[in-house]
């Protein structure tokens, strides 16, 4: 059971994509205007990279290595396209405020970086676990982007005014260069709290 949480817990923090891996950025820096285009991408991130996985797990043993790349390829756009269609038909809205970005989706070098590296050697439940982890890190570190991003930028999260009209918002959070300020920041603190964590297991070593 503890394998398990670890091959979850590390697509949380210990290798989480945006923040640790620094993959798949170009949504990171495109869709994260709002928090809730920045969590609609995230979702949509999610399902596609843990049902790839469990796809290719279950697969894997019939796939010929030579060609494996086209077909994780050919899955990972399959599932794309069944994203794209159900966004489309029920969230016509998201559907519109992602554009392109969906589907670039398919593209993505995360998600076939987890189907070469972990789901095309595992059983199927771990590949589930690790596309789930990989999904929820992306997610999380999507969103908090995005809450950052639109909070100073327009005062609001998820469209809710919550600094009144009293505040003047800073343009520069909702293009591009604030994108890699606000993820420029939040890389940096990560590092920071690494170096905190190892000097405290430090000190509680010499102390022992």
């Amino acid at each position: 059971m503890r394998e398990l949480w670890k091959i979850f817990y590390k697509g949380l923090f210990d290798e989480n994509p945006i923040f640790r891996l620094a993959l798949s950025l170009c949504p990171a820096l495109a869709v994260t205007t709002t928090a809730s285009n920045a969590l609609t991408m995230g979702l949509c991130v999610m399902f596609v990279i843990t049902a790839n996985n469990t796809v290719v797990s279950l697969t894997r043993k019939l796939v010929n290595p030579k060609v494996r790349v086209p077909i994780y390829i050919t899955s990972i756009a399959t599932i794309v396209t069944l994203v794209q269609l159900i966004l489309q038909a029920y969230f016509p809205v998201l559907y519109k405020n992602l554009g392109i970005y969906l589907a670039l989706v398919v593209v993505f070098a995360i998600i076939l970086a987890r189907a070469e590296v972990f789901a095309s050697k595992n059983p199927i439940f771990p590949s589930f676990l690790d596309g789930l982890g990989m999904g929820c890190g992306f997610t999380l570190a999507m969103l908090l982007i995005g809450v950052i991003r639109e909070f100073f930028g327009m005062g609001t999260i998820f469209g809710v005014t919550i600094l009144g009209s009293w505040y003047n918002p800073a343009l520069i959070f909702i293009l591009p260069p604030g994108a890699f300020m606000v993820i420029g920041y939040l890389i940096g603190g990560m590092k920071l709290l690494d170096k905190r964590k190892a000097a405290i297991a430090r000190k509680g070593s010499e102390a022992r």
